[in-house]
């Protein structure tokens, strides 16, 4: 039996990266063997990924060489950088270029690029419908990927960009669920209006991921977009209520007032809710979700995963 072809992982402990890792070594039919690159090996999370089969390596994100070592011997790689670990887009830019060139150096034969769009493409700098940050980004989460997409398309190996969404499980983590009011009832606030937001389970990320490696070379050089549903917030509030029991109710706000709330990272969040908001069609577009059920079966709705979920959610 021929031996199974390498795929290095960037974020293996992640949301994304962890994702892919368990697609891999929960399909072995795919003629594919994970590894997961991580900051510490000895992490509970490293050492999870190691039982279920997966070989965990090292990694320097910020250092090319030893990206270079880490990528030596794999066919694919799966590249994703962390912004909300520092709030650095300069930082995240760099990272991707290491890991650009590295891929290259080492002899990546497929790399996905985790990407999102730059911004300043639909809203340059110069236009005041939302404030610029930074003094050079609009959606600094996402400009700073983007710009790196023309990174991996000249200077790595052969590349997808893949272009992914909102992951539901911010409504636990990122504490944007559904919240109680003064007068005791739930609503879901974002400024969206009443447009639609692209949404996936962070887990379903991996495995569309896991597919696009399947298909392999006939998606390198594309730009490639996910997702599991798009619903505006009206369709999640009554998810949300069906899945809680209660009532829930959609308040949409404007992007000024989410700026508003002052939590680490409020400014780029309402900037992208309103990026999405105002170029909505381009935005959902981008994201078939045909597309992203050829790539996994699998893939959730908004309904089932909170299913799953919903006892994790943050409700006060």
């Amino acid at each position: 039996m021929a031996s199974k072809k390498i795929i290095a992982v960037i974020g293996a402990t992640g949301a994304q990266g962890g994702g892919l890792v368990r697609a891999i070594v929960n399909d072995p039919q795919s003629g594919l063997t994970a590894r997961a690159l991580t900051r510490d090996v000895n992490s509970a999370r490293a050492q999870a990924l190691a039982k279920l089969g997966a070989e965990v390596v090292a990694v320097d994100i910020g250092n090319e060489s030893s990206l270079a070592r880490a990528f030596s011997g794999a066919s694919g790689a799966f590249c994703v950088t962390f912004f909300w670990a520092h709030f650095k887009p300069e930082q995240e830019f760099a990272e991707a270029t290491a890991m650009a060139r590295a891929s290259r150096a080492a002899g990546v034969q497929h790399v996905i690029w985790s990407s999102l769009e730059d911004t300043r493409k639909w809203v340059p700098l110069t236009d005041n419908r939302m404030p610029t940050l930074g003094g050079k980004y609009k959606v600094p989460h996402f400009d700073a990927k983007g710009e790196a997409d023309a990174v991996f398309l000249t200077r790595g190996a052969p590349a997808t960009v893949l272009l992914t969404s909102f992951y539901w499980d911010n409504f636990i983590h990122f504490g944007m669920g559904p919240k109680k009011g003064p007068d005791g009832e739930l609503a879901l606030t974002l400024p969206m209006g009443d447009t639609k937001l692209p949404g996936i389970a962070a887990e379903d990320i991996g495995k569309c991921a896991l597919g696009i490696f399947k298909i392999g070379k006939e998606l390198t050089g594309r730009t490639v977009g996910i997702a599991g549903e798009h619903l505006t917030g009206a369709q999640m509030a009554a998810v949300f209520a069906r899945a809680l029991g209660q009532p829930v109710r959609y308040n949409a706000i404007e992007p000024a007032v989410y700026r508003g709330f002052g939590f680490p990272g409020a400014d780029d969040l309402a900037n992208m809710f309103q990026f999405k908001r105002d170029f909505n069609d381009y935005f959902c577009g981008a994201r078939d979700l045909k597309f992203s059920r050829s790539l996994n079966p699998e893939l959730q709705t908004f309904d089932q995963w909170l299913d799953k979920n919903k006892d994790r959610l943050p409700l006060s």
